[in-house]
This record gives C-alpha cells, structure tokens and sequence, in this order.
C-alpha cells in the first residue's frame, strides 16, 4: 500500500464529511493506494456515526473508537500499530490542515528519502494568545531536544516512511515530540515543510494552555528516558555524588575551622550552631538518597523485557 491517513478526532461529526471527500478527491487524483483510519478519542457527538457511514461508502475507509477519552496521543498510537502504508500521513480532523498538501509531502518523502517530514504553518490563523506561546514553546522545544530545523512541532500534517510509526511509542501527551523520539530512535533524516493553515471552519479547539506546562514535562521525560532509560546510575549516581561531596568537604571545612580557631586560642562557634552545618547534612543525605534511586532504578532496568531491545537497521548474516 502506498499511503495510509491517520486522523484523531473528538467531536468533529461536523467536518468529517467534508475533510473525507476532500482527501479521498486528492488519492484517487494521484491513482495511489491508500488506506484512512480515523481514531474516535470517545466522541460525545454523531462522529462515530459519520465514520460508519463512510465506511460504507468507501471500504478504504476505517476506524476506532475508543470507550472514553484517552489524548490525541494514545489515538495516534493506535493507529500506528495498525497502518500498512509505505508512507503514512497523520493530520487533524478539524479542516485546518489540507489535503492537498500530500502528493507534494509524498514526493519529498521518496524523493529524499526522509524518515519523517514535519508541516510548518508558518502563518496561522490563530489569536495571539495562541501563536505567542507556540512560538514560546518551539523555541524551547528546539534547544532542549537538538532538533534545530524544526519550527513548527505540534504541526498535525506529517509524513512518516512507515518504519518509523513501527519503532516508536507515543503515549502521554508526547504526540508532540515525535519528531524528537524518533531522532532519538535514531531516525535522522527529518526535514520540515510550509503548509497551509487555513482557518477553524466548525466547531471549537479541544486544547487549552495547559498543554504548554504539560507538553514541557513531557519533554523533560523524553529527555530523561532517552538519556538513561538503559544507566539511570550515570545520572542518580553523578547527582548523588555532587550532593555527597560537597556536603562532605563542606562538614570538613566546618570542622577543621573549629579546630583551627581552638589551637589559636581565638574565639569559635560549635559546629552544630552554624546554619552550613545543617546544609552539609542535607546535602550528604540527599546525594545518599540518590545513589539508593540509582541501585533501584538500574534493578528495574535489568529486570525490563526490552532492556536488550534495539533498533535494527539492516542485518548481513
């Protein structure tokens, strides 16, 4: 199959229609095979409604439905667990990303031979509230995670060469940081390109600000899996130590201060009524604490089934 169209949606009954006319005219256009999978997040509307009947009109059509509302991020999921295309595509239900956007992403896509393509709406139709933060936030998003030549990641319009939506795991709100995981998963050919926004046709947003502070904890747990999902000792360990050490030098100090004023005959505090003291003890405690999360964390690393899980690119046996 060539291309398979992965769109989440929640209570988009209103739109459906419209977007699957709209991508099915584009397809049948390029004569390619294709499939769409549309994801009910536990729509409270028609929406789940809609999508039968359009299965019944076309059998390339098909869908999930979820019991209740689980995130973009588990629907997403789910459809890439059961996607057969070469190339698939991901976009939003809501008419604001547009179709005709694919053969030109596809084209790339063979013609580069990219892993992933990311859309960039470089100019939006969305209040100031909203853009400010978005920028905000790709620009943070960019330095953390080191995948410079993005600006646009919450764009919905992507391509993916399928062997990637097949060797990563969204979950979470993490649907924001794919390109991120799979250039963590080792996928490097990732590239951008400007697409369309056009403006909310029906309905209203399902995201608020909130996702902005979400989004950025779950890029610090991508960061932090990705770094030491297989040695979390090398990152409890090296904090543990620091916390250790200057605890431990700092008490030292303390001491050996004392010492010295007494053998000079000078005035001098106990060592337990300086404020440094109590630090000190926190601070070998803490750096003690973490070398104990450390041991914890590297026995449920070993004990992990996938500890010895790896990316395969290609085999000569």
């Amino acid at each position: 199959m060539d291309v398979s169209i992965v769109i989440p949606l929640l209570n988009e009954a209103e739109s459906l229609p419209e977007l699957n006319a709209w991508l099915v005219s584009v397809l049948e256009a390029e004569s390619l095979d294709y499939e769409i999978w549309y994801i009910d997040d536990g729509s409270s509307d028609e929406s789940w409604e809609v999508i039968e009947a359009l299965r019944l009109e076309n059998q390339r059509v098909k869908g999930l439905r979820f019991q209740r509302n689980y995130g973009k991020s588990a629907a997403l999921q789910m459809g890439f667990e059961r996607v057969t295309g070469q190339v698939v595509f991901t976009m939003d239900a809501d008419l604001q990303d547009s179709p005709d956007e694919i053969p030109g992403m596809l084209k790339r896509m063979r013609d580069e031979g990219l892993d992933l393509l990311s859309g960039w709406k470089k100019k939006r139709y969305d209040p100031l509230s909203k853009t400010l933060p978005t920028k905000l936030f790709n620009a943070a998003t960019r330095r953390l995670s080191g995948v410079r030549n993005l600006h646009d990641f919450n764009c919905g319009l992507k391509a993916y060469r399928l062997q990637v939506v097949q060797s990563i795991e969204v979950y979470g709100e993490m649907h924001r940081y794919i390109p991120v995981i799979a250039q963590w998963s080792g996928f490097k050919k990732i590239q951008e390109q400007v697409v369309q926004h056009r403006p909310r046709k029906y309905g209203h947003t399902k995201f608020g600000l909130e996702r902005f502070v979400n989004g950025f904890l779950d890029l610090l747990s991508i960061y932090f899996i990705s770094k030491f999902r297989r040695k979390p000792m090398h990152f409890f360990g090296t904090m543990g130590s620091l916390a250790f050490v200057m605890g431990a030098v700092s008490t030292a100090w303390l001491i050996f201060r004392k010492l010295y004023l007494i053998s000079m005959g000078s005035p001098h505090r106990d060592v337990t009524d300086q404020p440094l003291f109590y630090l000190s003890l926190t601070l070998v405690l803490l750096g003690a604490l973490l070398f104990c999360t450390g041991f914890l964390a590297e026995l449920v690393a070993r004990n992990n089934p996938d500890r010895n899980r790896y990316l395969v690119q290609a085999v000569l046996d």
